[in-house]
């Protein structure tokens, strides 16, 4: 049914892409699993690759031959790239996909083709407006942002001026982190007033850097806290305070995700806290789940990665380090 399906796409894409000999796809009997990151710039994309090559790894050992193929996008704005590599692994008939949606209503028509064609997917990282997926794994980003919100609350003592610069329309992930962030104050911290919440920073630093750089001009001087819902918005939040002398504590920050930046920021006083995801996990069990699913398994619709807050004070605890510092380089070699 799905060479049926798909042959016309086969032919016509032939010259562009091949069809069932392309590098990288499977050969020899065993899984070919295209991983689909929302972007490859960021470095928590390293550690989703890094999770899904573990199970690549895992499996294969235990006598289940299973080829993954990492293919995304440059930057997590081009939404138009997304598609076309999506589309794309279609025409290639692979067995099954892993995805992490950079626009929760632009993928849901190339997800829902691929279900029809008999190519599975399981969304990760960010969700989708619909339910033609195998099973979603991910973070709890609302609670993410609601832990965030309590911590920076707790900083304030209750009381003070902050900004919430939004990442990019369309993210489901970081949209529930901003969400969660804005309830919790509302809810639990009534004497603290969000100065700007409706200014978003784009999909890289360069961008970020740029619209903190605009919002503190207008309130630098009122602000007491910051809630950034990404490793690039956190890292340029942090770099345009320092610029202005307000770093190291007179503005408290609380970013999301890490990076080698965001880590150092965090060990010299500079951000306060940061909410972490566990990548390599959700790498990891994206490519599992979706392997359980080929196998005639069933599977659970939800699956929850975990997140945690890391501060200065507990980020040398031995938990923590293995979640802050995995050892990407056992999975990806020296060369990725």
């Amino acid at each position: 049914m799905k060479s049926l399906l798909l042959g016309a796409a086969c032919v016509a894409l032939v010259f562009v892409f091949g069809c069932g000999s392309q590098p990288g796809d499977s050969s020899g009997g065993g899984l070919s699993i295209v991983v689909i990151p929302k972007g490859t710039t960021h470095e928590f994309w390293k550690s989703i690759h890094a999770g899904a090559k573990k199970a690549e790894q895992e499996l294969s050992a235990a006598g289940q031959p299973v080829k993954i193929i990492w293919k995304g996008p440059l930057k997590e704005d081009d939404r138009d790239e997304q598609i076309k590599v999506v589309e794309n692994f279609i025409a290639r008939e692979v067995d099954g996909m892993v995805l992490a949606p950079l626009d929760d209503k632009a993928l849901i028509r190339p997800v829902e083709t691929a279900a029809n064609a008999d190519i599975p997917v399981v969304i990760i990282d960010s969700g989708l407006q619909s339910e033609k997926y195998a099973s979603f794994v991910a973070t709890d980003n609302y609670l993410g942002g609601r832990m965030g919100g309590a911590h920076l609350g707790k900083l304030l003592g209750g009381n003070g001026n902050v900004l919430l610069l939004r990442y990019a329309v369309g993210s489901a992930s970081t949209t529930k982190r901003e969400n969660g962030f804005l309830d919790e104050l509302k809810e639990n911290f009534p004497g603290i007033k969000v100065l700007s919440s409706d200014q978003y920073a784009g999909a890289t630093r360069d961008l970020a850097y740029t619209a903190s750089q605009n919002l503190l001009s207008r309130y630098g001087n009122e602000v007491n806290g910051v809630f950034c819902p990404n490793e690039s918005v956190s890292v340029s939040m942090t770099k345009a305070l320092r610029d202005i002398g307000k770093a190291g504590g007179e503005v408290k920050v609380i970013g999301f995700d890490t990076s080698v930046q965001s880590l150092r920021d965090l060990e010299s006083g500079d951000v306060q806290g940061l909410v972490v995801q566990n990548p390599v996990k959700m790498g990891y069990l994206g490519v599992m789940t979706l392997v359980d699913h080929l196998d005639g398994k069933p599977v659970a619709k939800r699956i929850d990665t975990g997140v945690v807050l890391v501060t200065r004070e507990n980020m040398t605890e031995p938990d923590m380090q293995a979640l802050l510092n995995p050892p990407l380089e056992k999975y990806l070699g020296t060369g990725n």
